[in-house]
């Protein structure tokens, strides 16, 4: 019997996951959180064989959770399961220490196929997932160490937030690029704080003053 803590700030949606899970027989969700501090305190309280948990939660994110429950518990498993198919998101999660990453639009035998096999010390990372991550290890692996544009900018901008800073460029606004894109605003506006952030530039005219001094970043953006 695989014991499991469910973190979902939907209550609907985790009662639904709940269900699925202990229809198949061999998985007891033990407890269930809406958030990510809700969630380490199951942890902590429980010591539960796997962690399933959403992306996009209030007071802490999947992310952090992630990283805080890996961080504490090495040998517990974790799965995010999300509505997001966002590179960054993706990414960051193997980072921080996931098991895997399952949309949430999955069906149930691919969903139990993932847990038993983070289970079994695999990783799951289902189809376009798993693509996105050998791409992004590609193209880190193919920047050369003299090459600013391989070494610092295409291994440390992911493929969408290249895409988006292409578009930030050229001046189309976060509603614009949003619709472009099929992402929500908000999301767009994290891209481009992210994209700030690691470009190390407080506002947006910095941001346009390096691409413009930098002929390896555009060519990294294709400008």
């Amino acid at each position: 019997m695989i014991n499991a803590v469910l973190a979902d700030d939907h209550e609907i949606v985790r009662k639904g996951i709940k269900i699925l899970l202990e229809d198949d027989g061999h998985i007891n969700v033990v407890a269930e959180a809406s958030d990510g501090f809700e969630a380490i305190k199951k942890v902590d309280e429980l010591k539960p064989d796997l962690l399933i948990t959403d992306i996009r939660m209030p007071e802490m994110d999947g992310l952090q959770t992630t990283q805080k429950v890996r961080s504490a518990y090495p040998d517990i498993k974790i799965l995010v399961l999300s509505m997001h198919d966002d590179e960054d998101y993706i990414l960051k999660s193997a980072e921080f220490g996931a098991d895997g990453y399952l949309l949430k639009d999955t069906s149930k035998p691919e969903f139990i196929k993932a847990i038993d096999a983070v289970m079994s010390g695999q990783k799951y990372f289902s189809g376009d997932i798993s693509n996105i991550l050998v791409n992004s290890y590609l193209n880190f692996k193919s920047g050369s160490p003299g090459s600013e544009s391989g070494a610092q900018v295409e291994s440390i901008l992911t493929k969408r937030e290249r895409q988006i800073l292409s578009l930030i460029y050229n001046g189309v606004s976060n509603k614009d690029i949003a619709e472009q894109l099929g992402k929500s605003v908000r999301t767009i506006e994290t891209h481009r704080f992210n994209i700030m952030k690691k470009l190390e530039v407080k506002n947006i005219a910095e941001l346009l003053r390096k691409i413009d001094n930098d002929p390896t970043l555009k060519q990294a953006i294709n400008i």
